[in-house]
């Protein structure tokens, strides 16, 4: 037998910060979270800091030194892991020789796992406790993951100092893979926000994504996906490259913190079944094009076939809903992420924000647009980055001072990019706002004006909460501190320990107060419908044809999900207690959906 994951459930990448540090929390309980790699600054200061902590010897990788970026995540994750390696083999040691503690433990364990039966036999067999239970740790227990997300699109070129675009080997995006390639984990490589193509290519040119003769791989590929075709898409493209996908991670479009990435109207119900009645295809028909990719490059071909996981994420908030997951869509594991924004022994969060979380409504958390990637983007009201973002408008100093520069993707006005939310992109548009003011009304005016300065600088925003919580200095412009929770938070509200949320997945507590949160694929159906509300309310001209057609297409694919979660619900023998409110909301948004005139 080989040791499996301990846990049902993960802790996907939260912003830069939020779980920057994650691992060093967790993994050694055998819960697998993701970290971010885009802002080496912050990693860097973190292995400056937790050196410190440790008493480890530490010397800075300084941006003068050649390949900076890469180097500075290489050495962040080589420090994670060998802490990791040391709070687990301490913590192994702890549970031997601590009965309370394994005691306390095995409470924090799914309830059907055969990890915990075994241990709860052997804490009550009598004789060698001790021994026994250190030889079971040591030869099936599994750290949790300390995976890594690389946004795609977050690959802005670098150049030299005489303005000449470097390779692109040393875009951000690709300095980020080779840093993790270089690394001592053997763990996943997270991709995010869509398909890069030069990116997906750039990992052939690392041999720890490929299986070696006995199919393992030290360098697993993950990527999040919206949809079964989108899927076969991007993993068939690397399968023709030898490189296998190992997890696809199904995240709700509107549901899920972070960026929001909206699909054309279907919803993650029929989404899951689609990969649940295809996942076969997508294993066997990647797996063909694997093959002869890989003998082709004259690498060893895997006689079998690779594993593959399928997960899901996006509003799940309940011990029920968890469970449906993975045993009717036959999902390997489910990621709880802004709930554990109330975890402190999780995140990394400051205290000011924390409390912002916990007493936050469902009217306080909204999409905005604040990114400058433009795309949707969850926030919550009251953070102090909207305090300080007013206040520079308001002196009529929008913009940010742009320091990291790591979204610098805007190439209207320079070659080499800037920011839609530094102060040299507002500047620009607001003078060209300016000069267009006697042909506006007012209220127009004012509107194209909130469209330039409501963007919010991330790169600082979404990393300050690490540096606030550990009393570490936060040197330029005070820019505060941008979250980014799913909706599903609002139905949590108050800080709770790290077990206390476990037993909470698992059904052994809960957590939350609110007696009247949805069900969590009621809930993205409410906001895909409110989502095409807006967006047809925002069309100020009238409609085309093209644009009728695609709203129409739009509506018919939440009908289908509609109808299909009315068959579901009366199949299932979960969500009985709910089944008349869910029937109930189902016939309303069928109201509401079949209610709207496109002309």
């Amino acid at each position: 037998m080989k040791p499996h994951p301990i846990h049902t459930f993960h802790i996907p990448v939260m912003g830069l910060s939020y779980t920057v540090d994650t691992p060093l929390r967790v993994a050694h309980y055998g819960i697998s979270s993701v970290v971010s790699i885009t802002d080496d600054e912050l990693l860097e200061k973190m292995r400056a800091f937790y050196s410190a902590q440790f008493s480890v010897p530490y010397k800075e990788i300084k941006q003068k030194f050649n390949d900076y970026r890469a180097k500075r995540i290489t050495s962040y994750l080589n420090f994670m892991d060998k802490l990791v390696r040391d709070k687990v083999d301490a913590f192994k040691n702890e549970l031997s020789g601590n009965r309370e503690a394994l005691e306390k433990y095995i409470t924090t364990l799914p309830h059907a796992s055969e990890f915990k039966k075994k241990l709860e036999s052997l804490l009550h067999s009598g004789e060698h406790i001790k021994d026994s239970v250190k030889t079971y740790l040591d030869a099936f227990f599994l750290p949790g993951a300390i995976d890594v997300n690389v946004m795609t699109k977050v690959d802005k070129p670098h150049f030299d100092k005489d303005n000449t675009p470097l390779p692109v080997a040393f875009n951000d995006a690709h300095a980020a893979v080779r840093g993790f390639a270089q690394s001592n984990l053997n763990s996943s490589l997270v991709l995010s926000a869509g398909m890069n193509p030069r990116l997906y290519s750039y990992l052939e040119t690392f041999s720890a994504f490929f299986p070696d003769a006995a199919g393992q791989l030290k360098k697993k590929i993950v990527l999040k996906v919206s949809d079964f075709r989108s899927a076969m898409i991007q993993g068939h493209f690397l399968a023709k490259k030898g490189l296998w996908v190992s997890e696809y991670r199904i995240e709700s479009g509107l549901n899920c913190g972070g960026h929001a990435f909206a699909t054309d109207g279907f919803l993650l119900g029929p989404i899951l079944q689609e990969f649940k009645d295809k996942k076969h295809q997508l294993v066997t028909s990647a797996h063909e094009l694997l093959s002869k990719a890989l003998e082709i490059k004259k690498l060893p071909v895997p006689q079998d076939l690779l594993p593959l996981k399928i997960t899901a994420q996006g509003g799940v908030g309940t011990a029920e809903e968890h469970a449906f997951l993975l045993s009717y869509y036959e999902l390997d594991s489910v990621g709880w992420g802004s709930p554990f924004l109330l975890v402190p022994e999780a995140t990394s969060v400051d205290q000011e924000t924390r409390t912002l979380l916990k007493n936050a409504h469902e009217e306080d958390f909204y999409l905005s647009n604040i990114s400058p990637l433009g795309v949707p983007f969850n926030s919550v009201k009251g953070v102090s980055n909207d305090f300080w973002k007013e206040k520079r408008i308001a002196e009529n100093k929008a913009g940010s001072s742009c320091p990291k520069k790591l979204l610098a993707l805007d190439t209207t006005y320079e070659s080499s990019g800037l920011c839609t939310a530094s102060k040299k992109y507002q500047d620009i548009k607001l003078k060209e706002l300016e000069s267009l003011r006697a042909q506006l009304t007012a209220a127009d005016f004012q509107k194209r004006k909130n469209a330039v300065t409501v963007k919010a600088c991330l790169c600082v925003g979404l990393a300050n909460a690490s540096y606030l919580e550990n009393n570490m200095p936060v040197k330029g412009q005070q820019q505060g501190v941008v979250i980014c929770p799913g909706p599903n938070l609002a139905y949590f509200d108050k800080e709770v320990s790290l077990a206390e949320m476990v037993q909470h997945i698992y059904g052994g507590t809960s957590v939350m107060t609110q007696e009247n949160r949805p069900h969590f694929f009621i809930k993205e159906l409410g906001m895909y419908t409110e989502h095409l509300q807006n967006e047809m309310a925002s069309f100020s001209d009238n409609a085309t044809a093209t644009q009728i057609k695609k709203w129409s297409s739009f509506r018919e694919h939440l009908l289908n999900g509609i109808a299909y979660y009315e068959q579901l619900f009366s199949e299932v023998t979960f969500f009985t207690t709910q089944r008349l409110t869910i029937y109930t909301a189902l016939q309303h948004y069928k109201t509401v959906l079949t209610g709207i005139k496109f002309s």
